[in-house]
């Protein structure tokens, strides 16, 4: 038994079946019901990859000052060395030229 269903009265007359325009209007409020979502999880995404970056250049920064550092404290200790060793060196001058 199929029942026949009586044709809906449009709003505005078209050349289009009203069962289209009504689906195609139903697909469109559903995209724009879902945009705000979707507009929210984007924000959320790339904020969470934002603050991701800079945690990891933060450690690659960390990681690479410590040569740096390394290098900036064996030079200070050196030159410490160095004073040390010239100021006995020109002692030793002394004493060996009768204090020329």
């Amino acid at each position: 038994m199929s029942k026949k269903t009586k044709p809906q009265p449009e709003s505005f007359p078209t050349a289009v079946n009203s069962q289209i325009t009504d689906s195609v209007t139903q697909a469109n409020t559903k995209v724009l019901g879902d945009a705000p979502a979707i507009a929210m999880g984007n924000l959320m995404e790339v904020t969470s990859q934002a603050l991701a970056n800079a945690a990891h250049n933060a450690t690659t920064n960390q990681t690479s000052s410590n040569p740096t550092s390394q290098a900036a404290t064996t030079q200070g200790v050196e030159t410490i060395y160095d004073i040390d060793t010239a100021s006995s060196a020109n002692a030793t001058s002394k004493i060996l030229n009768d204090g020329e």
